[in-house]
């Protein structure tokens, strides 16, 4: 049974309810059915009539629905705290998704005559529900290739339409120019006027539309796991700057004038490295509730982690049995597909990976710089290579047609003697593949690495200095990348940013940029909780050291206060009513960490 005052925190803790006074959460709680469900248990299948409103006060549920092939995948899991079930309900059409309990669970049900009601009387729930939806839809529209497997997308949006409608204004204007012109030569008559302001009138259309694109490419996105600022100009850029959520300070707000009537602002979130701003963002207020809530549960997990380790370390020191919580794994750091080994010669193995533009060895990964950046340094020398190639088939051609000349003459006296153009463009030739094996040397010594432990820059001039970049991985403090220009789009590469303190290293010119960076986070994230629980470990284990100690002997020492005569030896048997798990105090759990729960469906 789910007590009154539980049920009051679980709605003040979920944003669909910010804004509502406690007596008006209380009237809420009061009305809320609890359902309880097992295992495996369907709450509501796909394409069935949406009931009610549906908020998860204990345990775990999935999310499912079929792929093309009629297989049913795992869209989200949802946690405490999580809800589902209001999209259909606000659109008033069938659910969208199969809802499964993973385990048994407690779920607080609103009926749909309730929740209309609630959403009449209370004006503040609808915008809430919108911005929730409108993630919601964006985040399965887009299906980011990146995300990690078990990274669920809580808040997405992109500029508010407003925006749009501001950089269109120019576009808009300058269609008065063909206007005049396709007017001008229908009154005269002329043809120039007429082709010349249909050519302009094409150039605006496109400029409008490319700029409708431009605006719809641009994200901010809040993750289980961090935020992100996703930013792309068609053809030209393409860039996400993030910050995991535990490195958020605040959360705040800026609206003007028209902002306040149209309702949106800008949220600003602090993190250790500066902003990260949502500019033009929908219901700017409900968004940053949202921003606020994802990055409070991450502190309160990680508190709740901490508290379970330290009374598992008690338990160990005491004989009782260890209490493992099934904890969510983050995405893969290394490649775990089961792929079939390639059978392949050893010269070919070593021949490929020269080529390689990322390379593992075992929990190293080697990038160097695109094709792109190759062909630009060597094209030089290639050129060169190809126009003394060129001048040296026409020779040799010109020399077959001469019966006079050969490629190699044997004078009657003895020896030989060759044609000298040849031989000096062969040497030209010779000079060109050796400019283009120096470029390809140089570009190849351009090596970025990531360990475990650290990322290294190395840059190595051929025949000259090394210059060596390296950073401990859990000391980035954040990450960028950037692709610019029509070659860095088509073809994929970029340079990555990375910022460690008051220094930035960059990975220059690399293969996918997108992915390098995640192989980064991925590390830094597994590395910093490494060293996190280590050290919480230690901690833990000299706490629990001091604890124990004094609960086995706890009646030698009331005998020594009381000055009673007693068992003095301090041991007896030990049971869990001894130590109870939930009477560990709060002061001994530390802040920080990750939360992973799911995104909300109907």
């Amino acid at each position: 049974m789910v007590e009154l005052k539980d049920r009051v925190l679980l709605l003040n803790h979920v944003h669909v309810f910010n804004g509502l006074k406690e007596n008006d959460l209380e009237y809420i709680a009061l009305r809320l059915e609890e359902r309880t469900v097992s295992a495996n248990e369907i709450i509501f299948q796909r394409g069935s009539k949406p009931d009610g409103f549906y908020l998860i006060s204990k345990g775990r549920v999935k999310v499912t629905r079929p792929d093309l092939g009629g297989e049913e995948y795992i869209l989200a899991h949802l946690t405490k705290e999580d809800y589902f079930g209001e999209e259909a309900l606000i659109e008033n059409r069938n659910r969208s998704a199969t809802l499964i309990a993973e385990e048994d669970s407690v779920l607080l049900f609103m009926s749909r005559p309730l929740f209309e009601e609630l959403i009449t009387k209370y004006e503040k729930l609808k915008p809430n529900l919108l911005v929730a939806i409108s993630s919601h839809k964006l985040a399965r529209a887009a299906r980011f290739k990146w995300l990690g497997k078990h990274e669920v997308i809580y808040f997405m949006a992109r500029r508010h339409v407003i925006r749009l409608y501001q950089t269109l204004i120019a576009p808009v204007f300058a269609l008065l120019i063909p206007a005049f012109l396709l007017i001008w030569g229908g009154i005269t008559g002329a043809t120039t006027p007429l082709a010349v302001g249909g050519i302009i009138l094409c150039g605006i259309l496109i400029w409008a539309i490319w700029l409708v694109i431009d605006w719809s490419n641009d994200y901010y996105i809040v993750t289980n796991q961090r935020v992100i600022w996703l930013e792309k100009v068609l053809f030209l850029y393409d860039s996400r700057q993030e910050a995991p959520l535990g490195t958020l300070l605040s959360v705040g707000i800026e609206t003007d004038f028209l902002g306040r009537q149209l309702n949106y602002g800008h949220v600003n979130v602090r993190t250790f490295v500066g902003n990260i701003r949502f500019e033009y963002v929908n219901h700017p207020e409900q968004a940053a509730d949202m921003v606020r809530e994802y990055w409070e549960r991450t502190k309160v997990k990680s508190t709740q982690a901490q508290k379970d380790a330290m009374k598992n370390a008690l338990r160990s020191k005491m004989g009782l049995p260890v209490i493992k919580e099934e904890e969510e794994p983050l995405a893969p750091v290394f490649d775990t597909g089961n792929k079939a080994p390639q059978e392949q010669s050893l010269f070919w193995t070593a021949l490929s990976n020269r080529f390689k533009l990322r390379l593992e060895d075992g929990e190293t990964i080697i990038y160097h710089k695109h094709w792109v950046v190759l062909l630009q340094q060597t094209g030089k020398a290639l050129l060169a290579f190809l126009f003394f190639f060129t001048l040296f088939c026409i020779q040799l051609y010109r020399l077959y047609l001469d019966p006079a000349n050969a490629f190699i003459e044997f004078p009657q006296d003895g020896g030989f003697r060759p044609d000298s153009w040849s031989v000096i463009l062969i040497l030209f030739m010779a000079i060109a593949l050796g400019w283009a094996g120096y470029e390809y040397w140089d570009w190849s010594n351009d090596v970025f690495m990531v360990t475990p432990e650290e990322i290294m820059d190395l840059d190595k001039t051929p025949l000259g200095k090394e210059e060596r970049r390296t950073a401990q991985i859990e000391n980035i403090l954040s990450t960028e990348y950037q692709r610019i220009g029509i070659l860095g789009i088509l073809f994929n590469y970029g340079t990555v940013f990375i910022t460690v303190g008051g220094a930035k290293l960059s990975f220059q010119d690399v293969l996918d940029p997108a992915g390098v960076m995640a192989d980064i986070n991925r590390r830094r994230m597994v590395r910093v909780a490494k060293k996190s629980e280590d050290a919480s470990k230690a901690d833990r284990e000299r706490m629990a050291t001091w604890v124990a100690a004094y609960h086995l002997n706890r009646d030698e020492f009331a005998s020594a206060t009381t000055g009673q005569v007693g068992n003095t030896s301090g041991n007896r048997p030990i049971t869990d009513a001894d130590f109870p798990v939930d009477e560990i105090p709060d002061d001994l759990a530390d802040d920080g960490g990750d939360d992973f729960s799911g995104e909300d469906y109907s």
